[in-house]
């Protein structure tokens, strides 16, 4: 059989991985805090059929070697963590992080803690702060019985005020700190724009807003997804055209091998 039939097919294969990734970022276009993933590809083993460096003469040899390669595999899908733009939403319980390095941290249903980079949180029937699906934020924040929701501020460092009833000058009632990783791109991205910490991540290390590699805080606004339309459009003509060449590598070792065949005829 022909080396090639297997060569293009592992070539639509990949291909059809890179749709796959560049569909699942288009989907997440407008999810707060999404990051785009970005497939790596490698090629596979080579059959080397002449070796470079092979003596030709007594004072000569090979140059170049004779080889062929098998195909191509994806090797990798890395989040890109560069920050999306920001969108003023008003919002008093809407933060955004304003660079890279910063994530908030998630208390899950079954004690263990995950990661977000969405900071549109809400107030449940408890008064804690909680995220669209109803995780606690950590370390927990709690509005005191006759708090003002609109009088409600959180500085660039962190600090969360409001005023309690009639009061005149506003109450803290808690501190937001954020959470960096060495290795971002280690994370493992469990759905719910939440990611878990692993071993590729490093462990978590925690700062202040504004200081210790984090970055600050802005009240009213989220960051939105750091997916770009266009580019991600030419990905996929290129991923299209991609796929359609290697198609057509498999109909033209299909049309050799049935000129061999129908050489016995």
């Amino acid at each position: 059989m022909m080396r090639s039939l297997w060569t293009a097919s592992t070539g639509m294969i990949a291909q059809q991985f890179h749709i796959d990734t560049i569909a699942n970022n288009l989907a997440n276009v407008n999810t707060t805090g999404f990051k785009k993933n970005r497939a790596d590809f490698e090629d596979l083993v080579y059959q080397h059929q002449v070796l470079a460096g092979t003596p030709a003469t007594a004072v000569s040899e090979i140059p170049t070697g004779v080889n062929v390669g098998h195909g191509v595999r994806a090797a990798a899908s890395q989040k890109l963590f560069e920050i999306g733009s920001f969108q003023s939403t008003g919002n008093k319980l809407d933060i955004a992080i304003t660079s890279e390095m910063g994530f908030f941290k998630i208390q899950l249903p079954d004690g263990t803690f995950a990661f977000t980079r969405d900071g549109s949180f809400k107030i449940d029937s408890n008064q804690q702060v909680v995220t669209s699906d109803g995780y606690l934020f950590e370390p927990p924040i709690i509005l005191p019985e006759g708090a003002i929701l609109n009088t409600l501020s959180i500085s660039e460092q962190g600090e969360v005020t409001v005023k309690i009833r009639n009061d005149v000058r506003p109450t803290a009632i808690g501190q937001i700190e954020l959470y960096r990783f060495v290795n971002p791109a280690g994370l493992q991205a469990v759905g719910r724009n939440l990611f878990k910490e692993t071993i590729a991540s490093g462990p978590e290390i925690p700062g202040t807003p504004g200081l210790d590699g984090v970055g600050g805080l802005l009240q009213g606004f989220l960051e939105m997804s750091n997916v770009k339309i266009v580019e991600e459009m030419v990905n996929m003509i290129v991923a299209q055209r991609a796929y359609e060449s290697n198609s057509k590598a498999i109909q033209t070792s299909d049309s050799m091998l049935s000129t061999a065949i129908a050489m016995k005829r």
